[in-house]
């Protein structure tokens, strides 16, 4: 079960944004629901569930309908970041200096946490990070009316309500309190934002006092727990997430993307270098990632890299959190440049190309402002047959020239 820790790192308000020509359907906001009624109806399932009636009946006597979470839950995919926005918070001067000094502060806890689970402990110090600025910034809103106002109102009502019937056995157990259980607008918490169901299926008990908890000012369950999602999501010890390499001049770019996986060693044979010209690390089939084109820095991934995905399945939260752990390890900077003259294409706009791939004959199977794999494969398609770089990067520029390709259509 993923955490849902949050790709909400990633929303930002886009700027200076074309006005699409198309009329968008986008996400509905949910109609405000009469919480207590709805409360009323549910309390015979989270009773059947085995949540006491005590327990329901206290943590939920002051829950609040919270519209601004449903307003974020229809609308996370709205705004986005380039990825060298992204990255520039997110392994910052400061958030390295800082990630550095809680790896001193608990080193005796991640190199156990390490020795047990086997998964790199700069790795668990970074999804810290990420998650809650190791500690700092761990949310403010109460997990119940959170997870109860989404269990009530979002189309994901079914996965919420699962959610909100296990934060109440977590309550009802002992694992924390209503006034420390608070965190994200989507229900995750804790020090690396955990949901319910992640907590009970994965955390555990580092400090020996016969609690999990993931909410005190002690972090050492928390990075424990993440270090045995990750394990039980496929980990494997000694493996790299990924490293940062360049591409020979007159590369194929068709190469690119996650359903290609070659060995380090056969992409090394295609001129596939370290930018330092150290040898490629032996390893399994992996694959090359160009989140920014051509233009920019080019990844070479391997399976860890989806393991960390099952946290945050967006690449460019998977790349912070690699790049911010091999930071944490006393690695360098990203080499390459980024194309920063680019923006971020709006919910609109990529709900547009990909209507307009579909209509040029190149289509993405899903209209949905999700650019996953067979949007990227589309658009690559198009690139190809248009003469271009078939990078599957998406910019302005692109879109400007599905425009014309398809301007007498009917979208």
């Amino acid at each position: 079960m993923r955490t849902l820790a949050s790709l909400l790192a990633l929303a930002l308000p886009a700027t200076a944004q074309e006005t699409s020509p198309l009329p968008v359907q986008r996400p509905a906001v949910a109609a405000p629901v009469d919480l207590p009624m709805w409360l009323e109806s549910f309390r015979p399932r989270a009773l059947a569930a085995g949540i006491e009636a005590d327990t329901f009946d206290t943590a939920l006597a002051n829950a609040e309908m919270l519209p601004d979470v449903l307003r974020r839950d229809a609308n996370q995919s709205e705004f986005t970041k380039t990825i060298w926005d992204y990255l520039d918070t997110a392994v910052s001067d400061l958030r390295i200096a800082n990630g550095r000094a809680a790896v001193d502060r608990y080193a005796d806890a991640l190199a156990e946490i390490e020795a047990e689970h086997g998964v790199d402990r700069h790795v668990v110090a970074a999804i810290w990070g990420l998650e809650s600025s190791y500690g700092a910034f761990r949310g403010n809103i109460s997990t119940l009316s959170a997870l109860a106002t989404l269990a009530a109102g979002s189309p994901r009502a079914a996965f919420f309500e699962e959610q909100l019937i296990e934060a109440l056995r977590l309550l009802q157990d002992g694992h924390t309190t209503r006034a420390a259980f608070r965190g994200s607008w989507a229900g995750a918490s804790g020090h690396t934002q955990f949901m319910p169901t992640s907590f009970r299926d994965h955390a555990v008990d580092f400090t020996g006092d016969g609690r999990r908890d993931l909410w005190g000012d002690d972090p050492r369950d928390a990075l424990a727990s993440t270090a045995a999602y990750l394990k039980a999501n496929g980990w494997t010890t000694g493996q790299p997430w990924g490293l940062e390499v360049t591409l020979p001049e007159g590369f194929d770019y068709r190469l690119t993307g996650e359903r290609i996986e070659k060995t380090p060693a056969d992409w090394a044979a295609l001129g596939v270098a370290t930018p330092g010209g150290a040898p490629l690390p032996e390893g399994p089939p992996a694959s090359i990632r160009v989140p920014a084109g051509h233009e920019g820095a080019a990844f070479l991934t391997f399976p860890n890299f989806r393991v960390i995905e099952t946290y945050n399945t967006a690449d460019a939260y998977v790349i912070g959190v690699g790049h911010l752990a091999d930071r944490l390890a006393g690695g360098p900077p990203i080499r390459s440049g980024w194309p920063r003259q680019d923006r971020a294409l709006s919910y609109d706009e990529r709900i547009e190309l990909q209507l307009r791939l579909r209509d040029a004959g190149f289509d993405p199977l899903k209209i949905d402002a999700k650019i996953g794999p067979d949007t990227l494969d589309a658009i690559q398609r198009w690139q190809d047959a248009q003469g271009l770089v078939p990078d599957g990067y998406i910019d302005p520029d692109l879109l400007r020239r599905l425009r014309e390709q398809t301007a007498d259509a009917d979208l």
